[in-house]
């Protein structure tokens, strides 16, 4: 089978929620095929769906160092370190991303989140409203991310 049809058929069985079939689907893939960008994308989805925060990290530190220029990869690395070793190490793994990407949306409001969650709700809010001026459909996830709690309950400056 083609490398992009059986890459296909991971995707479309993650994207059915069919993780053990993906799984089983991306073992078929030769070690050649699985060194190929595409290949660690679709890899990247699979970590994040079974929760491998150490292995995910990994996988995104490897993408970020094949394609730097993709924001998405720098995000995803963030969102590993922070659940495989802290939020300040996530935070520090956003900050390089944003000097690469000043005008990331999600960027900006993940380091929003990190900011209220450790208690810097000034720089908190300001790094919220830099997100929704760059995207206004973050202003919808601002009313209602858990990490923002601590922001909305605080009487504004």
């Amino acid at each position: 089978m083609q490398t992009k049809w059986r890459l296909s058929h991971v995707q479309g069985y993650l994207g059915l929620g069919m993780l053990k079939e993906a799984v089983a689907e991306f073992g078929q893939l030769s070690a050649e095929e699985r060194a190929t960008t595409p290949a660690l994308a679709l890899r990247i989805a699979i970590l994040q769906e079974q929760k491998d925060w150490p292995a995910l990290r990994d996988a995104s530190i490897e993408l970020v160092q094949r394609a730097p220029e993709e924001a998405g990869g720098w995000i995803t690395w963030a969102y590993a370190v922070r659940r495989a070793e802290s939020l300040l190490a996530a935070e520090e793994v956003l900050r390089i991303a944003e000097t690469k990407h000043p005008k990331d949306p999600t960027i900006q409001f993940n380091l929003g989140c990190y900011a209220c969650q450790l208690g810097e709700l000034d720089e908190a809010r300001r790094r919220v409203q830099r997100a929704i001026a760059l995207d206004a459909s973050f202003k919808a996830l601002a009313a209602t991310d858990p990490d923002l709690a601590p922001l909305r309950e605080a009487p504004s400056t």
